[in-house]
């Protein structure tokens, strides 16, 4: 037995053995949202939509992007999967660039995979969250660190960005890429969504100029600072209020043809209000996870959404999210973000 063990020992092939350090790599995630609890201009924007003014505050929910990086391709250059990630690769490029390298030496080359669950084009921020997975996949592969601040002004030079890189509600100028304040962390909620089907583009949205008027801007700084107020104090009823206000004044920029009809539901099924996409294509009915009478809540909502939408012919049908609660609220993201564990004009859901 020993000499028949001892055989085959050594008629087992060998690995080459291994020159230099092995690759390195990293990996990286970020969280969607759907859509956002409040965006608008704020009065310190100069008319015509230019300036700080516009900003967003985030609804962050649980679906994801993962990044992978590992130093080496065979191209020698750096390469992204899927191919379409095109602005992922160009992140990946500048932080190559900002990588520590003997003198004379070109930035390190190596594969880039993007993966996702957040649909395209519907407001859900899946492009910030592609660009935030890269961000922190790159830096720990090529130890490049990646404080929010750095990330920020990254993504500054490739296109407006949600503030999905903060474990927390936050609320963020957009455009600029800068955070304004971090709000908190809500009780968790369920969204019923719809589609109403199509996809827009980030930055061809971003440009289109706002008919927000000085009044406008006046109603969105309060707004901001109720809902930074029902945040602190974990009131989803008046979150679910402003987000509806939010979701009617933007009607002008971006018209949803659901909007009525989801508000009709919302009031049927005892909903909090109405969250949309403010950029994209999705709406959705917010509803308190921790209400006794959540599942025939959620049931009743979900039912009529169908109904709405035919079962999903015209769009995207009907998907429930559930949004990511937080911890002690801080203003610099951690290493890999959290884990998830009613009437008027003005104020109707």
């Amino acid at each position: 037995m020993k000499l028949f063990q001892g055989a085959a020992a050594r008629s087992r092939p060998t690995r080459p053995p291994r020159h230099g350090p092995p690759p390195r790599a990293g990996v990286g995630t970020a969280f969607g949202t759907f859509g956002e609890l409040l965006q608008g201009v704020l009065p310190e924007g100069r008319q015509g939509g230019e300036g700080d003014g516009d900003f967003l505050v985030t609804l962050p929910v649980a679906r994801w992007t993962m990044a992978t990086f590992r130093e080496g391709s065979a191209s020698g250059e750096l390469e992204v999967w899927p191919p379409r990630k095109t602005k992922a690769l160009r992140l990946a490029r500048m932080i190559a660039e900002l990588a520590p390298r003997a003198p004379g030496c070109a930035p390190p080359g190596g594969v880039l995979t993007v993966s996702s669950v957040i649909p395209e084009g519907k407001g859900l921020a899946s492009s910030s969250a592609d660009l935030v997975a890269t961000a922190r996949a790159v830096g720990r592969a090529l130890d490049v660190p990646m404080p929010p601040a750095r990330i920020e002004r990254l993504l500054s030079r490739i296109e407006p960005t949600d503030g999905v890189l903060y474990p927390a509600i936050v609320a963020f100028h957009h455009r600029s890429v800068r955070l304004r304040a971090v709000l908190g962390s809500l009780p968790p909620m369920a969204v019923v969504g719809i589609d109403e089907g199509g996809s827009v583009d980030t930055v061809d949205f971003n440009r289109i100029p706002k008919p927000f008027t000085a009044a406008d801007r006046r109603t969105y700084a309060d707004l901001l600072e109720r809902l930074t107020a029902a945040v602190r104090r974990h009131d989803l009823a008046e979150v679910g209020r402003i987000a509806t206000r939010s979701a009617l004044m933007n009607q002008t920029l971006r018209h949803k043809r659901s909007l009525e009809p989801m508000r009709e539901i919302c009031r049927e099924v005892g909903g909090l209000g109405v969250a949309v996409g403010h950029s994209g294509t999705t709406l959705g009915v917010l509803l308190d996870a921790t209400d006794p009478a959540y599942t025939r809540r959620v049931t009743a909502a979900a039912q009529a959404c169908g109904e709405l939408t035919g079962g999903g012919r015209a769009g995207g049908g009907v998907t429930v999210y559930r949004t990511l609660t937080f911890g002690r609220p801080c203003a610099t993201a951690p290493a890999i973000p959290a884990t998830v564990p009613r009437t008027g004009q003005d104020d109707v859901p």
